[in-house]
């Protein structure tokens, strides 16, 4: 994994990618952020992302991922990304600082597009209404939610109460008071103070977590 951008996203990611046992070669321009890594990380080097000759020498075309986490920069992150595209690196992720930005890296071949501030922003104010204990969205009109059991499911199978009839949403999994979340089955009975994790379309979660 080539990790570019040494910064607060860039690296919090080496470093747990390091902590998974991942090979990591991380690059940043910057030397001061290159030595402050030099005892965590494996290999790391100062380096220049938008000169392809200094990419080949490193050896960047021959990993399979790559993870540009450069932020403060636009035009060395879209120039850096459209270089990883030109080596045909079968996955590129590349960090955006707004949803332009994002659309410009996908244009130039990145294959996905964090925005870390905007998605922690949505996450906390699903959070911060109360209504859902924490919410995951993957995709533009897609989320999953962890959210407390309505109170017209208790004491009904799945398939009773009809959660996923009424709302068009799943319940993938069941967490009984004091227990572990357990797959679900249409005949699995939902209890007081139970916490489902729920997935759908983003209306129709919410819709089924202000139930709660």
């Amino acid at each position: 994994m080539v990790v570019i951008g040494l910064g607060r996203f860039g690296g919090a990611l080496a470093r747990e990618l390091i902590s998974q046992g991942s090979e990591v070669l991380a690059l940043d321009a910057n030397p001061t952020l290159v030595q402050q890594f030099s005892d965590e990380l494996t290999h790391v080097a100062v380096a220049d992302t938008t000169d392809m000759d200094a990419l080949e020498q490193l050896g960047v075309p021959d990993f399979p991922h790559a993870v540009v986490g450069i932020g403060s920069n636009m035009e060395a992150s879209i120039l850096t990304t459209s270089l990883l595209s030109d080596f045909h690196i079968p996955r590129i992720w590349a960090k955006a600082t707004s949803r332009r930005h994002g659309q410009i890296l996908e244009r130039v071949g990145a294959h996905h597009v964090v925005l870390p501030e905007h998605d922690m922003g949505e996450r906390v104010a699903h959070l911060v209404t109360g209504r859902m204990i924490d919410y995951v969205e993957f995709d533009t009109d897609y989320a999953m939610a962890k959210t407390s059991a309505p109170k017209t499911s208790i004491g009904k199978t799945l398939t009773a109460s009809g959660l996923r009839h009424h709302f068009d949403i799943t319940v993938v999994a069941i967490k009984r008071r004091g227990g572990e979340f357990t797959y679900t089955t249409p005949d699995t009975v939902v209890a007081e103070g139970d916490e489902l994790i729920v997935s759908g379309r983003i209306q129709e979660v919410e819709r089924f977590a202000d139930l709660t």
